[in-house]
């Protein structure tokens, strides 16, 4: 794209930013917010250990027989390169969404359910607006520290696929799985799964942060280090996602943002900012 539309681009998400920063004022953080708030809407999940490792073992086994099928298709079809990547990708991330539908479809699990009300959209999309300013100093933050520690500040792989993809089947698949599946499988694990088990059974800040930090690991080679640069801005939005769901009660909210905010990503990438 033209230099102009970059700058277009960078200045639109600076609004965004700053309208965010205002509703995290006016909604969240602010005297007023503070004095009308109810608190968390975000019923327990009354899961015993077991049921919960049952729930940890169908993800985790869905994730590994789908991604073996996906291998065993690969071979056949002879994919290589970014194409490869991204089907094995999609399989992991169906593997696991399917891992969590059939343990609530065999058990009655509520690590899905809703507990509160209001329109998920109208509070997905508030939620994006007020992560992008803490994301935006997050990451300059974050970045300023791994040079001063002589650490690599390279993007993640996945943004150099997005950028240089030259099948628009391709980009099809990576935009749907970034936008759709994604969200959907990683609310559904990390926030309505680990995230709500932990939060009545230990430490309040530790059943924040762990889930975040397991999450933002998963997205750094650390054979690499590339997208280490992403690891602390990642874990704060894991960690903004689960505050949002714990205060709306559904997850629903915190998958309507992560949409958000993967698509927010590609807009940037094929702009040029992101890179």
């Amino acid at each position: 794209m033209p230099f102009s539309a970059a700058n277009l681009v960078a200045t639109l998400e600076l609004t965004l930013a700053a309208v965010g920063a205002v509703l995290l004022w006016r909604l969240v953080i602010g005297p007023a917010a503070r004095a009308r708030s109810t608190g968390p809407r975000l019923a327990p999940w009354q899961a015993s250990l077991p049921e919960f490792f049952v729930f940890i073992l169908c993800v985790l086994g869905g994730s590994v027989l789908v991604a073996a099928a996906a291998s065993l298709l690969l071979r056949q079809l002879e994919l290589r390169g970014d194409a490869a990547t991204v089907v094995s990708g999609a399989a992991t991330q169906l593997g696991m969404l399917a891992g969590v539908l059939f343990h609530r479809s065999r058990t009655g699990s509520a690590a899905t359910a809703q507990s509160g009300g209001g329109n998920i959209f109208v509070a997905g999309a508030a939620t994006f607006l007020m992560c992008l300013p803490v994301m935006l100093v997050t990451a300059a933050v974050w970045e300023r520290v791994l040079q001063f520690a002589g650490l690599p500040v390279e993007r993640q792989d996945l943004i150099a696929m997005f950028a240089n993809a030259e099948s628009p089947w391709l980009l099809v698949v990576m935009i749907t799985l970034a936008v759709a599946i994604a969200p959907l499988t990683e609310e559904f694990v990390f926030r309505a799964g680990l995230f709500r088990f932990l939060r009545t059974r230990i430490p309040r800040w530790l059943a924040l942060a762990a889930p975040a930090l397991f999450f933002a690991c998963l997205h750094v080679n650390w054979n690499t280090l590339q997208g280490l640069s992403s690891l602390a801005p990642l874990a704060v939005l894991a960690v903004l996602f689960s505050l949002a769901y714990e205060r709306t009660g559904q997850i629903g909210t915190a998958i309507v943002a992560h949409a958000l905010f993967n698509l927010n990503t590609i807009a940037l990438i094929f702009s040029g900012v992101g890179l």
